[in-house]
């Protein structure tokens, strides 16, 4: 069968974690209409970590026909606060077992690098990483859970963009985690749009390495070109420039992301992350998933 789809509801990313305007059990009800295996989560999204909780809103994913495949978390590991970083630690360790509750052995639970605080050097900020990464991994082997590093633009309740948003941090920070059972790459082809860097470049350099993927796709403001995008060095924010729209009609090439995974046997999720305009366009998004994951992966 081809390559098992999940949905990430980004379009309601501030309703349901920042102004809890609405619930995870909400969301959970309203994708019963779309065509995906599964549901990824946010550790924003809870509003409790309790067993009980937690257990309710495994029970709703089940219920509604899906399981979790991926919970995105965004620990800060790059802050400059000894005590800041070992609080990051600990809530991505808690987190870690929380993805082994709700998705069981091999669901991935994502880490980012963290923050790009002002002074920070790259010298140091690789080190805090590799530190902070290297204590959460044997509680990851414990649990049988995959820690997964978003090639990230920056988490949406965060002031600074991400330590290792461009791809030769990224590069160096995956290289120095040798780990290939329980680490890998979580690979969003538009983070490196954002990034001014080439997605299907930064694919090849980590193809072996993917654990899980986001799908979703930019296009450009009409009089904007490509080369201007890449001429940032990324770390202004998400250009006005720089749109959300239905993956397979912006700039990602799909067809050389997928031949890519392909080539490399890759037989992870690959996940939904957009609907900015709407479930409307998340089911267009996803239709088109199904088409490209079927066509690339008919035996996966």
């Amino acid at each position: 069968m081809p390559l098992r789809l999940s949905a990430f509801p980004k379009c309601y990313l501030d309703r349901i974690a920042g102004e809890r305007s609405m619930t995870v059990f909400e969301w959970i009800e309203m994708a019963k209409d779309l065509d995906a295996d599964g549901l990824e989560m946010y550790d924003g999204f809870f509003t409790s970590l309790s067993a009980g909780y937690l257990d309710s809103v495994g029970e709703a994913i089940h219920a509604a026909g899906f399981v979790m495949p991926m919970l995105c978390c965004s620990p800060d590991f790059t802050n400059p606060d000894p005590d800041g970083r070992k609080r990051a630690v600990e809530r991505e360790v808690e987190m870690v077992r929380v993805t082994r509750r709700l998705g069981g052995p091999r669901a991935v639970c994502r880490v980012l690098s963290g923050q790009q605080h002002p002074g920070l050097s790259r010298k140091q900020g690789l080190a805090w990483v590799v530190e902070c990464i290297e204590q959460v991994l044997p509680v990851a082997r414990e649990c049988d859970v995959i820690l997964g590093l978003e090639n990230h633009y920056k988490d949406g309740f965060w002031k600074y963009p991400e330590f290792a948003q461009k791809k030769d941090v990224f590069l160096d920070l995956v290289n120095a985690i040798p780990d290939r059972t329980h680490f890998g790459v979580q690979y969003d082809p538009s983070n490196a749009l954002v990034a001014g860097d080439d997605p299907v470049d930064l694919l090849r350099a980590v193809a072996d390495r993917v654990v899980s993927m986001h799908a979703s796709d930019r296009s450009l403001a009409e009089g904007t070109t490509l080369d201007e995008l890449r001429q940032s060095d990324g770390t202004l924010g998400y250009s006005p420039n720089l749109r959300h729209g239905v993956t397979g009609k912006g700039l990602n090439d799909y067809d050389a992301i997928f031949r890519t995974l392909a080539d490399h046997g890759y037989r992870g999720w690959v996940s939904i992350e957009d609907g900015m305009n709407g479930m409307e366009e998340m089911a267009e998004s996803l239709a088109f998933l199904r088409r490209m994951t079927a066509n690339y992966f008919p035996e996966a």
